[in-house]
């Protein structure tokens, strides 16, 4: 079981400042995941009336397009809450009227109404945030009852080459600890999610040199961890820097390489069931959502 509701080693300052300073760009890697968790929709045979991309500017433009054409007669969210971004996916992902002529669903760039997804997609942004399970709150209060969440996100695995390089050195930690995938199914469950599905895989990058691997870095994320450097750093030690990667990276055929754990979820937002008491106070659209299953089962 988790033990805090907030990652111990993410800075909330931090993960805020990444918030608005990340770049409006879909990172390889990213996209590469959303490939791979789209591959996964084929063994959920419900097809959403609407369903809800959270941050596709950095969690793949391009694995949003699989997931629409998948759905195409669904209707799409885009919740972007930086401007900037927001901008970005108005700019790539909405259409113009001439190509809704035909019956295409329009795409909403906004927040989402509570319950009015049936699917939430959140690529590779769960590992980012400060205090995840009010994150994973917004997800499920965004979803419809029997609605799913398909997400994805860095595992503690990740980056152990440039952890161990980094620790040889006697430098603090290159990047925050990222959440176990057990734990991350516990907290689903804590938030009310039901039947969590998890598993995880490993991606290795190669790169084939010590400044286009930092290159990658940057634009996936930033150091959140509380015990970073904290201070500006030198050019010798950037120089420092690249001659320990080129040393303890580089493998025998020559090319430098990360490890990934990348982290899938998959859960269902199930049909409330409010606590039975003398007085016993249930939402309206929870109340709602139950007076509609039980005249379905009655059908």
């Amino acid at each position: 079981m988790a033990s805090s509701e907030r990652p111990p080693t993410i800075a909330p300052a931090a993960a805020e400042r990444w918030a608005r300073a990340a770049p409006p760009l879909s990172p390889w890697l990213h996209e590469e995941v959303g490939r791979r968790m789209e591959e996964r929709l084929q063994w959920i045979k419900r097809v959403p009336g609407t369903w809800a991309d959270w941050e596709p500017v950095r969690g793949g433009l391009e694995a949003h397009a699989l997931v629409s054409a998948r759905y195409p007669q669904s209707r799409a969210w885009i919740v972007e809450p930086q401007p900037a971004r927001a901008e970005a996916a108005r700019s790539r992902l909405a259409k113009p009227w001439w190509r809704r002529i035909g019956g295409a669903p329009p795409v909403e760039i906004g927040a989402v109404p509570a319950g009015g997804a049936q699917l939430l997609w959140a690529n590779m942004q769960l590992h980012m945030a400060a205090d995840p399970q009010a994150l994973l709150r917004r997800w499920h209060e965004a979803l419809a009852v029997d609605g799913f969440l398909m997400f994805s996100c860095l595992g503690p695995d990740t980056l152990g080459e440039l952890r161990a390089a980094y620790s040889s050195a006697g430098w603090p930690p290159p990047a925050h600890e990222f959440t176990d995938m057990h734990d991350w199914g516990d907290m689903l469950v804590q938030v009310g999610f039901t039947e969590p599905v998890m598993d995880m895989e490993r991606i290795t990058l190669e790169f084939a040199t010590p400044e286009r691997l930092l290159q990658e870095l940057h634009e996936l994320g930033a150091n959140l961890h509380p015990q970073r450097f904290p201070a500006l750093r030198g050019r010798g030690w950037k120089k420092a820097l690249l001659r320990l990667l080129d040393e303890r990276l580089r493998g025998a055929d020559g090319k430098l390489a990360l490890t990934f754990e990348i982290v899938y979820g998959h859960a269902f937002k199930p049909l409330p069931r409010p606590r039975v008491g003398e007085q016993s106070a249930v939402p309206l659209a929870d109340m709602r959502a139950m007076l509609q299953a039980d005249r379905r089962g009655r059908e």
